[in-house]
């Protein structure tokens, strides 16, 4: 079977894992701040917050902004339900905008349109959660004007999108966005078995995710109550926190994988052009990619039309499964879940989202996919369409 992702481990990866569990160090140690250090160096960035998912780096997101009960985060209904859940956890109430039929991103004049609308009832977002798909970036320098217009407050979902690039400049510069979040599970461009990281160029921003990753203790001086001079307290609990750190063994891991991540995404590119050149003829839609973006490629999802094509998204599902490929979809609509529709959501919300549900298909892309996998990848889905 032929996974449609996975991770890509080398001795050195595992040579650096081992030098940490045999050091003084397993958790809160030297290695994770270097982690942090690398990465928000690569991206440009002031502040790395590692954390042990990118669940948890959006919780910590939407806590430092100070998303709580009665607040409105919106995000794209196409991702994973860790992008609206982490507002849920807060005590806010989530909505969705629709998507771009072109990138799957969010659209920028859907969101425009529906801010005019909700500004008439005074129900503007607090914050924004746009989700880079794939790997692409969203029109991040639109949907900043529109924060400034509206004032909203904006974390990216870059979950797929480390090493990505907008405008000529790495997601998670965070030149349009207050925070941006990477995620590291197995299957993402970098991993750390599983982990994510918060990054953003202002201070106190950081210094709350920092807190909120770690039971809202601090032992710095300036942070505490005082206490009787007798009395031994080194550290205090300020906010309710929670356990969210990362290990050494994670951030060697990844600080081992950050050194080979631009090779992992140009192999990721030669896989995506050949798909590309492959299926030119067939009735299939391929990704598309804006001029102003370079994708991490994590995912690349074909779009099956049955009035085009007259095959239906499960035949072709199936037959790629039953024939060792493992394909996957990326994503139902958040809110067609049964948890959502419990909240009033209802089929039919997000229209774009929903017709690409129902189309889409991720195929096998990850840096060790060989010549020989690809041929059968691609093979398998030309006898589809014969």
């Amino acid at each position: 079977m032929i996974n449609y992702g996975r991770q890509d481990i080398s001795q050195k990866d595992i040579d650096e894992v081992v030098h940490v569990l045999k050091s003084d160090f397993l958790t809160q140690g030297p290695v994770v701040p270097k982690f942090e250090e690398a990465l928000a160096r690569y991206c440009g960035a002031k502040h790395g917050v590692a954390v042990n998912s990118a669940t948890s780096a959006l919780h910590i997101a939407c806590l430092s902004l100070g998303v709580t009960h009665g607040d409105i985060v919106w995000t794209s209904p196409n991702t994973f339900v860790a992008s609206s859940n982490c507002a849920l956890y807060c005590g806010a109430n989530v909505d969705f905008v629709d998507i771009d039929p072109f990138t799957y991103n969010m659209s920028v004049d859907c969101l425009e349109q529906k801010l005019i609308d909700a500004k008439k009832i005074n129900k503007t977002p607090k914050v924004l959660i746009p989700v880079h798909l794939c790997g692409q970036s969203c029109d991040m320098q639109r949907i900043h004007e529109l924060s400034i217009k509206y004032g909203f407050k904006i974390i990216e979902d870059a979950s797929h999108a480390v090493g990505s690039e907008y405008k000529n400049n790495k997601v998670g510069s965070c030149n349009y966005s207050d925070i941006t979040i990477f995620s590291f599970h197995p299957v993402k461009i970098i991993t750390t078995a599983e982990g994510g990281m918060a990054v953003t160029n202002d201070d106190n921003i950081a210094k709350k995710m920092r807190m909120h990753r770690s039971h809202g203790i601090t032992s710095l001086q300036t942070d505490m109550k005082e206490r009787p001079e007798d009395e031994i307290w080194n550290y205090q609990q300020v906010t309710l926190g929670f356990n969210y750190r990362m290990t050494e063994l994670q951030a060697a891991l990844g600080l081992s994988q950050l050194q080979r991540i631009d090779e992992f995404i140009s192999k990721r590119h030669l896989i995506a052009q050949r798909y590309d050149n492959e299926f030119i003829d067939l009735p299939i839609k391929t990704p598309c990619q804006s001029p102003d973006t370079y994708s991490a490629y994590h995912l690349y999802p074909i779009l099956i039309n049955y009035k085009t094509s007259g095959i239906k998204q499960r035949e072709a599902y199936d037959y790629l499964q039953n024939n060792g490929v493992n394909v996957n979809l990326h994503y139902i609509p958040v809110y067609r879940h049964p948890y959502y529709e419990a909240m009033g959501f209802k089929a039919g919300y997000c229209p774009v989202s929903e017709r690409y549900h129902r189309e889409a298909l991720s195929i096998p892309i990850y840096y060790g996919l060989s010549d020989k996998e690809q041929d059968k990848v691609i093979n398998t889905i030309k006898i589809i369409f014969r």
